[in-house]
Parts: structure tokens; sequence; C-alpha cells
């Protein structure tokens, strides 16, 4: 009989054997070689010894005090999140049942009134205000790009916090926001006709962040600093910025500055000088680069963008999240044949022009999305071996992985104004941010941490949440930094809430659709009424178009003209390109005329189902419909299945980079499950495609030598013989019964499945 080490719900342990009774006298359960029993519960050991050795002593937490209240969380709110998930499937029962008695668009009034009836819309509460304190300037005082990352790929999460500052130069080089006409190509080596057009449009910038009180910075044959800044023109004329508080300060000498720091709108920029290198020498004014403060925060993200499915997978992020807090974060690279280590950058420095030291951080401030309520994990299971919330588990273990990050002391610290914070997704309604600030308020118990140290930024993602938001931003009134349009996640849970009603929109009309522009108006306009400026965040969605900046720049400064002092961006190169809006945009002076303006947004428009006006589509328009959702799905699922990737770059149906995870193919599922519902079109036709669009999708992961292709090596085989082909399947044709039409049972179910399979428990 082999032995364990036992920890108690008092924190004490002692040696045992495994079945036996621990010391306070709860049952050890079902402890087999994966789990140790604490307390009254399971705990997956690879866990367990992660946080004893690793987390606990990082953060200087008492181990007794945090394992005893650990399974006191767990079984203070476990009934309780059970409760909240039983509400949202009496809510969709019935909302289902209502719209089988009512098909088609219901009448606004009644619709309303139904909606109240049965709780699902409550009545706005008056004077809701924002109050959270101490929170970093990053938030509250600076708009600016977000960028959201897998935060189990180490090595994108290093790039991401180090994602602060990017240079403008090579931004625009290596991307398409530089048009290759007329011989100005990216390719090897330096084409110095592209490089002559990505000076001309970062000067172009600067005279629009910074202008000179006479001419271009174009013009300037030589910058001066010291006390102020100069710039000596081609004419010989000596001006200075329109705004002389706009110089931050300069390293080097004055005379001969290596860097001048600007700033414009709370973000700054830093003009490089290098008469040595190939670009600096061939520059009139020796600049060398052009380096923005880019990615003010970074979300790093535990939810839709990984592939987490036990214990071992919540202990790859769980420690990269801790290395990116206590400093040590760091990953072993190879690039040109040269291996290097790359770390977390340290805060740079310059010379302000009163002579004093200008420290600014060399980091984006990072942000923790944790899973939502609905999942269970197989890495903490009750005293009957059932799994228990996922959502109860990150609260506590990445709080805890936060706390080197509040120390002073800590040349890498994360927040400066002691504050730990973590976004939750997928809630529905003010229940459930109740419960959440609940939660939030019994780990800062557990760990020793003053009341709303926590903060909250919330995923306005949910219907429910959407139409109740103010009330959900009351809840969190002391937390709140952030409130966020997830229009990816927004649309599938439209699609689901209303599946009953008839058949949806096709998915390219979504954007336009009634709901839609009175969603993104309506987060603004709450978020504007309930003071969240000076305080959080109100954020637009991601720019999923990978490699296509220019469109990028075309459009995306429509999210800080719309009054969000921050938007999701999948780059560091996206990130230093987004920023520039930031610089055209005064999104404080926008958020004050919106503010003046009043609600834009309805409640009748917010609730206006994008159901299709007919169904008479061509046979051509729905196999091609049914064709690119199945191809998106095909190429997500099978790289989030076997290969555990959360977040892909995915080739669409005419091989244009997407950047897809949980909430794309929750979109791309509801709409199958949707149209298959209503006999637009059958379940067969749609497994058809699938069929079709594996074939596809094999191809064109052909050059992957981890890939394993679902099309049939065989006459005899068979598409059921792929396991990623079978979820993907799973997503379409379960999408009616899956909860809220989420994607994450289905898919932690297969990718156990094939990790089983292939013996990578």
């Amino acid at each position: 009989m082999t032995t364990s080490t036992v920890h108690t719900s008092t924190g004490a342990t002692s040696d045992t054997t495994k079945g036996m009774t621990t010391a306070t006298g709860s049952p050890a359960g079902v402890a087999d070689d994966t789990h140790e029993p604490i307390g009254d519960l399971l705990v997956d050991r690879r866990l367990v010894e992660f946080l004893d050795r690793e987390a606990l002593p990082g953060a200087g937490v008492d181990p007794a005090r945090f394992w005893d209240g650990f399974v006191r969380v767990f079984r203070g709110f476990t009934g309780r999140n059970r409760a909240l998930l039983a509400e949202r499937d009496r809510l969709q029962t019935t909302l289902d049942q209502y719209h089988r008695e009512h098909p088609g668009t219901p009448d606004p009034a009644d619709y309303q009134a139904f909606l109240r009836r049965i709780g699902y819309l409550l009545d706005e509460p008056a004077g809701v205000r924002a109050r959270t304190r101490n929170v970093d300037t990053e938030i509250a005082q600076v708009a600016g790009p977000q960028l959201v990352v897998p935060v189990m790929n180490r090595r994108f999460a290093i790039n991401a916090a180090n994602a602060r500052w990017g240079s403008l130069y090579d931004a625009l080089y290596g991307t398409d926001a530089i048009s290759e006409a007329d011989g100005a190509t990216r390719g090897p080596g330096y084409n110095p006709l592209r490089g002559q057009r990505v000076i001309a449009w970062a000067r172009a910038f600067l005279d629009r962040a910074v202008p000179l009180t006479s001419g271009s910075h174009a013009d300037v044959v030589e910058y001066r600093a010291g006390q102020r800044l100069r710039a000596t023109l081609r004419s010989g004329e000596i001006v200075g910025p329109v705004d002389e508080d706009a110089f931050a300060g300069f390293t080097g000498a004055p005379g001969a500055p290596k860097s001048i720091l600007l700033r414009h709108h709370g973000l700054h920029i830093d003009i490089r000088f290098d008469f040595d290198s190939p670009i600096g020498r061939a520059d009139r004014a020796h600049i060398s680069d052009i380096v923005l403060e880019a990615a003010i925060t970074a979300i790093m993200d535990f939810e839709d963008s990984v592939a987490a499915v036990d214990g071992p997978d919540k202990v790859v992020g769980y420690r990269n999240w801790l290395g990116l807090n206590d400093g040590s974060a760091a990953e072993v690279m190879e690039k040109g044949g040269r291996t290097f280590t790359r770390t977390l950058a340290a805060d740079p420095t310059w010379s302000a022009p009163d002579g004093s030291e200008v420290r600014l951080p060399g980091r984006s401030l990072m942000l923790c999305r944790n899973v939502g309520h609905l999942m269970t994990t197989p890495a903490v299971l009750d005293e009957h071996g059932e799994e228990l919330p996922e959502g109860i588990l990150d609260a506590l273990v990445t709080s805890l992985c936060a706390m080197p990050g509040l120390e002073p002391t800590n040349q890498r610290a994360n927040s400066r104004a002691g504050s730990i914070y973590i976004v939750k997704p997928k809630q529905h309604g003010p229940a459930e941010v109740a419960f959440t600030s609940d939660l939030f308020a019994a780990v800062e118990d557990v760990l020793g941490l003053e009341r709303n140290t926590i903060k909250m930024g919330i995923m306005d993602e949910e219907r429910r949440t959407t139409v109740n938001l103010m009330a959900c931003i009351e809840q969190a009134a002391d937390r709140i930094i952030f409130i966020n349009t997830g229009f990816l996640d927004r649309t599938g849970d439209e699609i689901h809430t209303s599946m009953a009603a008839g058949a949806m929109i096709r998915k390219a009309e979504m954007k336009s659709a009634t709901w839609m522009t009175n969603y993104e108006d309506w987060n603004v306009d709450v978020g504007l009424a309930c003071g969240l400026p000076g305080r959080a965040q109100i954020g637009k969605g991601m720019w999923a178009m990978t490699e296509l900046m220019a469109d990028m720049l075309a459009t995306k400064i429509a999210h800080p003209a719309a009054g969000a002092n921050t938007a999701w961006v999948p780059s560091p190169t996206g990130a230093t390109l987004h920023v520039t809006h930031y610089h055209d945009v005064n999104v404080w002076e926008r958020q004050a005329d919106i503010l003046q303006q009043g609600r834009r947004a309805t409640l009748a428009g917010l609730l206006d189902i994008p159901l299709a006006p007919s169904t008479d589509w061509t046979a051509e328009e729905k196999r091609r419909e049914v064709e690119n959702s199945c191809q998106s799905i095909l190429g997500y699922v099978v790289r989030w299945i076997e290969q555990g990737v959360g977040c892909s770059k995915v080739p669409d149906i005419n091989d244009v980079d997407l950047m897809e995870d949980r909430a794309t193919c929750r979109i791309s599922s509801q709409m199958l499950a949707n149209w298959i519902h209503h006999d637009v079109v059958s379940a067969e036709f749609v497994v058809d495609a699938f069929r079709r669009m594996a074939v596809v999708v094999d191809q064109q992961n052909a050059a992957d030598p981890d890939y394993l292709p679902m099309t049939p090596s065989t006459p005899e085989g068979s598409y059921e013989d792929s396991i990623a082909w079978c979820a993907a399947r799973d997503l379409a044709l379960e999408g009616t019964r899956s909860p809220s039409g989420y994607t994450e049972p289905i898919l932690h179910a297969r990718r156990r499945e094939f990790k089983a399979a292939h013996g990578l428990v």
C-alpha cells in the first residue's frame, strides 16, 4: 500500500494511506494517483505541488490559511454557482416556449412585458456610479490598445507584456499598411523605396500628433533637447512644438540626443537617433526609428483563447501567470540561427526637461481573464468525485499568482496602485455579477488582501447582461474597471437566446443589424452614465483579420471615435498601428460629447431579434453560407482538439487568415444550428459540408508535421474516426441543446477523449 501527503482543511499535513480519513474527520474520497485529498475535496496533485512549491511561497501566503480557505470557498460558492446556471436554464426554456407560441418577430411591448414578467429584464436602477479606487493610470486615465493573448503560450504572453512599446517603422514596413505598389515590395533585404514610404508615413503621423509651430517634421534636419525641444528645418528656421508641454524628455546629450520623448493624449512617442545605422545615416535628421507607447494594457487569457481541460493544463497557465507577475517569465528562443532568452522588459528612463528622471512602464498593465460560471474542472472534485466550478478555482489561483505583481520592491511589478485585475466573461445579468463580487471578497479574505483589491472587468457579451448593464455595474460599483462589447460571443448568444423565434439573417449581415448597432452604442452610453471615465475602461472588440493592417488602419479608428478608451488587437504589431488612432482622436473629449448628447440606443432596438425576413436564398447562397461556417469551425477545432491550441490564425474559405477563438466558433456553430432547427438546410446537408470542408482544411494544414488529417485515408475509413471532425460536427448538430450555445462542453469532452486516446493524460 502506497502512502501520500494529505492536506487537511486546517492546512496541516500528515502521512496517511489513500482512502483513509483526514485529520478533520472528512472522508478522503476517491483519491488516486492524480488527486490528493484536501479537507473533503480532491485536488489534482500537479496543481497542489505547483501551489505548495511555487505560488504560495512566491506570494508569501501561509499554506494552512490558504488550504483552509480553499475548501471553505468551494463549499460556500459551489451551490450558488449551480443555482445561477439553473436559472439560466429556466429562462431559456421559458423563452423557447414563448417563441414557439409567438413565432417570428414579437410585438415589442408584449415582448418587453414578457421579459420583465419572467425576471429576464429588470428595471434600470437610478443613480448608479462607479466608485472604484486604486486604479492604475493605464486604465483610469490613458486611452489606447488592449492586447488579448493566450496565457498558456509563454512566448506570446511575454511578447504581449513587452508590447507596451513598439517600433512604428517595423509595424509599417512589415505589413500591408504600406502599399507594395510601384516597387515598394516586402521581401528579403531592405527595400529603400519602401523605407522612404514608411518614413513619410511616420513623419506625417508626427505632424498630426505633435505639430511644429512652422513646417513639418519631414523638413527637420536636427533636433536639440534640453529645457525645451527645438528643431532646425532645412530652411534654417528653428521651431518648436505647438504644445511645449509635449516635450517630455530625452536621452544622450542635449545637442546630440539619442532619443527624444514626446507626449500626446497621455501617450508617449520616442524618436530615436542613430547616425551609424543604415536608416539613421540616410535620414536627414538621423532618425533611426519612432517607437510608440502601444499596448497600454494586455489581457492574459485563461478562457476563449486557450484549451485547458484538466489539472495539468491549468497549471501551465497558472505558472505562466505567476512568472509574469513575479518578473521571472522567460522563454528561450531561436531566430536566424541565434539562440537567446526573452524576458520581461525593464522600465525605460529619460532625462526630463528640468533635469529630473522620467521613468515609464516598460510593460503593458496586465489583466487576467478567468473562465465563466458554466464549466467545471477535473482539477478539483468533491467527495463523490464530481467536478467543481472552474471559475472558483480561477478566482483563487489567479489572484494568488497575481500577488507578487503588487510588491513595490519587484522591479517588474504589474500594478503600481496595488490592484489585481480580473476580467470575468460570460456573465448573465446582475445576480451573476453579484456572485462574482462576493466570490472575489471571499478570495481576498483567504489571501489576506484588503477589500476591493481584486477589480472586475465585465464582458458585456451575453444578452441578459446587455439589457441589464446598469444593474450589473451597480453590483460591482466598487470593483468595476472595464466593460467591453464582446460582439462575437454576444452574436452567438443573440442567436441562441432567440433560437426558437425563427431563422436568423446571415453572419455577414449581423454587424449592421439593428440590435448590433444599438448594442455598441448602449454599452458606451451606459458606461458614461455610470461615471466610468477616470475609473474604468469602456472597450470595443477584436480586429480578427491579422494580416490586413491597412484595412485596420482605415476602419478601427471608429472605436475611439465611438467613445471607447480601449479596443482589442491580436498582436503587438496591431497595437503599434492602432495606437495611432488614439493620437488622432481625443477619446476624453469624444466621451464628453456623447455624454452631453444623452442616451442614443434604445431598449426596443436592443431587443430587435435579427430574424431573416425571408429564407428564400438560392441553393448556391445556402451552400456558400454553410460551407463558410463549416470550414471556419473545422479549421479552428482541429487544432483545438489535436494540438491544444485555443487561438489560431485560420485561413477562411477564401484563404484569408482570420483570428479564431471559441467566440467566433460559437457564432458559426449557432448559425448552423439555427438554420437546421428552422429547416433552412437539413442536418445531412451540413454534415456533407463538413465532409467537403475537411478536405479543404486538410490541404490548408498539409505542411504541419503534427497535423492529423480528418479525411479518411482509405475507402473503408470514416470521418467519424477523427475526434476533431466529430467535435466540429457536434457543435452544429447539438447547438440548440448546448448551454447558451457555448462550445466549451463539447470541445472539452472531445479534447479529453483525444488526450486519452494518444496518451497525453
